[in-house]
């Protein structure tokens, strides 16, 4: 068993579950956010924008220190050396998990150049649909790509995948049990959708099969971000129990 598969066999506690993007232009404001919401969110996603602000790895180490959990979601996408590289030069930061783009050779070499994290490899954003995917040059659709993509990040030995809450189930009936499945795109019913166009809300993806739930602008952008958090929260606990 290699490390990123005895990674994902963990038992995932509840809490962990609810993953806040920290889709914001500064530490200071990351900061805040996450003090904010700690009293129901410890696991934090640092994405480019943050990592643009040459700030992001000085952010990682505080929020590791502070005992959070850490989605670094950088979504390296480079020649395989230098995908290889890069990931060696994060380890060491307390990164949970960290994304490459889902091309068989970066995903290997991620896998390869990782000592204490878990590689997720990204299948198609949520904010791409078919007919996206069709002016890109894609023939298949956004569901079979997603699971071609899917099927390669797990023979690449990764930990699992990001994708969609509407292949989460596709995903997880293919791949099995320990093949983790982390979900952008959550969205209430009666939320504006943004620039995302594949979204579910939190209880149809747990159902469906999702392991983690990337939550970003509902909580970010509510009056109370703290209370939004926490129904958030109470949403996963009774559709987990639920099931």
């Amino acid at each position: 068993m290699n490390l990123q598969t005895s990674f994902a066999m963990n038992t995932i506690s509840p809490s962990d579950r609810l993953i806040l993007a920290l889709d914001v232009p500064t530490k200071v404001q990351a900061l805040e956010l996450a003090v904010q919401v700690s009293d129901h969110v410890s696991f934090f996603k640092v994405g480019l924008e943050l990592f643009s602000s040459g700030t992001g790895i000085d952010l990682i180490e505080q929020l590791t220190n502070r005992g959070c959990n850490v989605f670094a979601d950088f979504k390296l996408y480079d020649i395989p050396q230098t995908v290889y590289r890069a990931v060696r030069n994060l380890n060491g930061l307390g990164i949970r998990f960290l994304t490459v783009h889902g091309d068989s050779a970066v995903m290997q070499a991620a896998v390869d150049a990782a000592e204490d994290m878990q590689i997720l490899a990204v299948t198609v954003l949520t904010s791409l649909d078919d007919e996206a995917l069709k002016t890109m040059g894609f023939a298949s659709s956004s569901n079979e790509l997603v699971r071609a993509r899917a099927l390669s990040a797990y023979q690449s030995g990764c930990a699992g995948v990001i994708a969609s809450g509407q292949e989460v189930q596709t995903i997880r009936s293919e791949l099995g049990e320990h093949f983790l499945i982390v979900t952008p795109g959550i969205r209430n019913r009666g939320d504006a959708a943004g620039d995302q166009k594949r979204t579910v809300n939190a209880a149809e993806a747990i159902r469906a099969g999702a392991d983690y739930l990337v939550i970003g602008r509902p909580i970010r952008d509510a009056a109370q971000p703290s209370q939004a958090a926490k129904n958030f929260q109470s949403e996963i606990r009774s559709t987990l129990a639920a099931q």
